[in-house]
């Protein structure tokens, strides 16, 4: 959205993602809300940016979506009565924790804008 002048409508960005319109309107309707982005209806209308990229960071994005989760494992049971679960569980809940705070901090250090100019960052 940024490299084109003039919004884009759904169906044309949402081709672009190979999604569907409707899914692609559900997820820029977070993006809406968190000021990410703009919509107008009608002939003309569309979607495009809010703000410049330079003030967009890569955390806004993913609290725009609802912080999807990041892992697909976790704990099992909260309440259990196995030793070795509870043990496991706790290493799991301290090192997702670590693992949230640094993808937090990575996230927030990058905008939107670098992403563009100086493709993915690596570390």
């Amino acid at each position: 959205m940024d490299q084109l002048e003039g919004p884009l409508t759904s169906e044309v960005l949402a081709r672009s993602m190979r999604t569907n319109p409707a899914v692609f309107r559900r997820t820029m309707a977070g993006l809406r809300k968190a000021g990410l982005v703009k919509s107008e209806k009608g002939h003309g209308g569309g979607w495009s940016l809010a703000r410049p990229l330079c003030e967009m960071t890569l955390l806004a994005v993913y609290e725009a979506l609802s912080r999807p989760n990041l892992f697909a494992i976790g704990n099992r049971s909260q309440h259990t009565d196995c030793l070795i679960e509870r043990g496991v569980n706790a290493a799991l809940t301290d090192t997702m924790a670590e693992a949230e705070a640094l993808f937090t901090t990575r996230f927030s250090a990058i905008t939107l804008d670098k992403l563009v100019s100086e493709g993915v960052p690596h570390r």
